[in-house]
C-alpha cells in the first residue's frame, strides 16, 4: 500500500460504507413494495364459484334433465279436467241422497198426516156408532118401543151427518136437477113427459158424497129422455 496516504484510505473506507447503505436501502425499499403489491392484489371469489356451482344444481338445464319454470307453471289440463270431474260427481251423489232423504221424510210425513186424519174422522163417528148400538138393543114388544127405535135411528143419522158435514163432506142428492155426469151416474131412462124434463133427474137410486170438492162416489139416478 505504497504511495497511499491514511487520508485516501479513510475516504475510500467511507465510500465503501455509503454504498453499503445505498444498497441496503435499495433492497428494503424493494421488499416493501413487493410486499405492498401482494396485499393489494384482489382475491379469487370463491363465493361466486360457490354460487354459480349452486345455482347450477338447483337448477339444471333441459339438458341435464331438469325442468324449466314454465313447465312447472304449466297444470296438466287433463288432471284439471279428471279432478273437476271427481269434485263434480261427489256433490252430485250428496245431492241424490239429500233428495232422497227429504223425499222419504216427506212422504213420512203425508202418511202420518193421513193417519191422524182417519184416526179424527174414526173417532167423530164412534158417538153415533154407540147411539145405534143403544137403538138395536131395544126389544119392539109394543108401540112405545117402536116409536123408541125411530126415534134413536133418526138420532143417529142426525149425528152421522154432522160428523160427515163437519168433515166437509157434502151430500149429492140431484132430484130433479139436470143431469151432470161429473157427479152422477145414469142408472136407466125415464119417459119425459115434456120437452122440460128432457135429461133432468126423475130419481135418486143412491146418493153421492163429495169430500171438499173432491168426488168420493157419484149419485146414482134415472134420468128423463124424450121419446
Amino acid at each position: 500500500m505504497d504511495g497511499v496516504t491514511s487520508e485516501e484510505m479513510i475516504s475510500q473506507d467511507h465510500d465503501s460504507l455509503e454504498d453499503d447503505r445505498q444498497q441496503a436501502a435499495d433492497d428494503e425499499n424493494g421488499t416493501d413494495r413487493a410486499e405492498d403489491a401482494a396485499s393489494t392484489a384482489p382475491e379469487p371469489d370463491d363465493t361466486a364459484e360457490t354460487d354459480s356451482g349452486h345455482e347450477s344444481a338447483s337448477n339444471p338445464g333441459p339438458g341435464r334433465g331438469g325442468e324449466s319454470p314454465e313447465a312447472d307453471d304449466r297444470a296438466d289440463p287433463v288432471l284439471e279436467l279428471e279432478t273437476e270431474r271427481d269434485r263434480l260427481k261427489d256433490r252430485h251423489l250428496r245431492l241424490a241422497a239429500d233428495f232422497d232423504n227429504y223425499r222419504k221424510r216427506t212422504e213420512e210425513r203425508l202418511r202420518q198426516g193421513w193417519d191422524r186424519a182417519q184416526a179424527d174422522l174414526v173417532a167423530r163417528l164412534l158417538d153415533p156408532l154407540d147411539d145405534l148400538l143403544r137403538v138395536t138393543a131395544l126389544e119392539p114388544e109394543n108401540k112405545s118401543s117402536v116409536d123408541s127405535i125411530v126415534e134413536g135411528v133418526d138420532l143417529v143419522e142426525r149425528k152421522f151427518f154432522q160428523v160427515l158435514k163437519d168433515a166437509g163432506v157434502e151430500v149429492v142428492d140431484p132430484a130433479g136437477e139436470p143431469f151432470d155426469p161429473n157427479t152422477m151416474e145414469a142408472m136407466m131412462r125415464a119417459p119425459a113427459e115434456s120437452e122440460d124434463d128432457d135429461d133432468t133427474v126423475a130419481m135418486v137410486f143412491q146418493r153421492g158424497y163429495t169430500l171438499k170438492g173432491l168426488l168420493i162416489r157419484p149419485a146414482r139416478v134415472s134420468v128423463f129422455k124424450c121419446q
